[in-house]
Parts: structure tokens; sequence; C-alpha cells
């Protein structure tokens, strides 16, 4: 999963695990791993038609989710994508993560950005209430849509707990795992056109020619080309025998990649929070990433920040954290203290207050 399905998953296990006094039904578009459903108080349901596209999302809203809601007598709808029905009566919670759409609709297929940009506006006005990730998001919805800041609660994410800090030992065995045993910078995400992977390509071709490291770059995620140009950015590297693609890995391969990396490369142009940032403070592995959007609010003193859209910013700051030994030792003591103050622990107790307020 990535950002939106670990958010979902982390949240709204420990809601329905602390709340056996109340029931709640799971709306599903497929057919389920029995792993989602977390208590005997869940109520599995699945609907027709599966929602994976804008058609297909406006009948799956505002007609198979009207009736069910209806059908279940429901008290209260959640989203925790920020999809709502434009047709129910029932009260509604919106989880809006970011606008990304708003700002680069070039980022996404037409057909999509159309429909994010067209129906967004309304879900965040339909919303009862709306939860969101991170102050930049807050004010973001709160500009763009002109929604009122009460109507708004800010329910930082958290991170996996499963990252912590490897031995000496466990660091060299991750290197021999994933690099043959050289150091490595690691990013973790997708190939979005937002997570900014073709300047960094770049980047990493400027550090490597200035510096003769003999660090290399991990990718964490799924390598498929979105778009010729990140595709041709690749193919274009003079140092692209040292771009290591591992695919999707386990939460425990994972925090294997993480922890024994040299640092963690984040170089994204826009985010609504940045859960791989808290994951790096836990494993205690240093940060480097954008100086915008949410990212400096996430990040605080614990990241060196650059700008995303510049080449040789980024360079000079995969230069900087590679040779400075005591950067890189004071970024993990810093991270160290930042990263416990984001728990999903604290983001369901949040939601649920804005739940349990409107039930």
């Amino acid at each position: 999963m990535e950002g939106f399905g670990w958010f979902t998953f982390e949240t709204v296990k420990r809601i329905v695990q602390a709340h056996p006094e109340h029931e709640f039904i799971f709306f599903f578009d497929r057919k389920f791993d029995q792993r989602f459903v977390f208590a005997k108080n869940v109520t599995p349901v699945v609907l027709m038609p599966q929602a994976r596209h804008p058609i297909l999302f406006k009948i799956w809203f505002n007609i198979t989710i009207t009736r069910a809601l209806k059908l279940h007598k429901a008290d209260l709808f959640f989203s925790p994508d920020g999809f709502l029905s434009l047709r129910t009566p029932i009260p509604q919670v919106a989880v809006i993560h970011d606008l990304n759409f708003e700002h680069y609709p070039e980022d996404l297929p037409k057909h999509v950005s159309k429909y994010l940009s067209e129906y967004f506006p309304k879900f965040a006005h339909k919303a009862e209430k709306i939860i969101t990730v991170s102050e930049y998001s807050k004010n973001d919805i709160i500009e763009q849509y002109d929604i009122q800041p009460e109507k708004i609660t800010v329910a930082y994410n958290g991170g996996s707990p499963a990252f912590y800090v490897l031995n000496k030992e466990q660091k060299e065995k991750a290197k021999e795992t994933f690099t043959e045993g050289a150091e490595y910078f690691v990013f973790v995400g997708a190939l979005h056109a937002r997570k900014n992977v073709k300047r960094l390509f770049e980047a990493f071709d400027k550090f490597k020619y200035r510096s003769g490291s003999a660090t290399k770059l991990l990718i964490v995620g799924e390598k498929l080309w979105r778009d010729k140009t990140l595709e041709s950015a690749f193919n274009f590297m003079t140092y692209k025998e040292d771009v290591i693609f591992t695919g999707h890995l386990s939460l425990e391969r994972l925090t294997q990649a993480v922890g024994g990396a040299k640092a963690l490369i984040f170089p994204s142009y826009f985010e609504g929070f940045g859960i791989p940032l808290v994951e790096a403070m836990n494993a205690g592995c240093p940060i480097l990433c954008g100086n915008k959007t949410a990212l400096p609010e996430i990040a605080g003193e614990a990241a060196l920040l650059f700008d995303p859209f510049s080449i040789q910013e980024m360079s000079d700051a995969l230069f900087e954290i590679d040779s400075n030994v005591d950067l890189r030792n004071d970024l993990i003591q810093k991270g160290s203290l930042r990263g416990k103050e984001f728990s999903w622990d604290h983001t369901a107790q949040k939601i649920w207050e804005v739940l349990e307020a409107l039930l």
C-alpha cells in the first residue's frame, strides 16, 4: 500500500478495535482480504461496480453508496480518501489529504484531473467535517475552496511502528542485500510525477560526477514508467548502473532498506504530509527532502532541505550528506526526537473525536 492505503489501514483498525460498543460497516468495491476485517464489530459489504474510473466513481458514490447507507441505517459516513455521496442526507466526514490535482493537474490523466477538480470542491462543502494531515493542507483547502477554518481538523499521519534503528551488523546485512555491500541513498514511493524522480536521476548523476563517490541510489517502489520523460531521463543517465530498483518490498524488508541507508532522499515538490519522513526518523536514517508544501512542516529541523525544482541544489544536498558525517549524526539525533511526535494512535484518536462529536 501507499500513503492513503496505510492511513486507512492504521487509523480505521485502531478506531474499530477501540470502540466495540459501535457497529462499523466497511464498504468494498471488490472481493476483500479478511485481514481488513479488524474486529467482530465490523460488517464487510461488497458493492458494485468496481470504482476505478471517474464515471464509476459517480455511480459508486452517488447511487451505490447512497442506497447502501440507507439500507444499513448508517448514522455517519466516513471517507478516508475524501470521496463523498452528494445525494445522501446522512452526515459525512471526508479526509482530504492534499490538493495536488488543483496545483499540478498535468501530473494526472486529464479525465481524472477534471473529475477531481470538479467534484472535490463539492465534497468539501458537502462534508459536515473535514480532516486533513497537515497545517499546510488545511490552509490550502481553506484558500482553494473557501472553507471555514473551524470545519477542518488536522490529524498528522503516523509512521509504521515496525521501523527501528538497525545495529551495525544489521546495516551491513542490508547493504549486502540491496547493493552488494555499497552505501546507498534510498527513495521510497511510487514513480508519480510529483515525486520528482526525473530530477532526482539528473541530480544523482551530477553528484556522482562531482564526488566520485561509490554511494548508490536505491529506488523502492514499482518500476513503472508513467511517462516517457522519466524513462528517457533514466536511460540518459551516465551512472544508471548505480541506480537499483527493488520493486515493492514487504514491510520487514522495507525497514531494512531504510534502516541501512546512508540517507533518505525525498525530492517531492508536492506533499500533504510525507509518511516516509517519519519512518526514516524512527529508523535512524538522515533525511534530505524538498522545501515545498508540507515537507518543511513535517521534517522540522530533522532534514536537510533543498529546492526540489533545482537539480543543482538537490545535487549539492546529496554531496553534503554523503561527505559530512557530523551532519548525518546531527540529523539522526534530531530525527529521533521529531519522530516521536507522530503516532497512528494519536491520528486515530483525533479522527474519533471528530466522528464522535457528530454521532
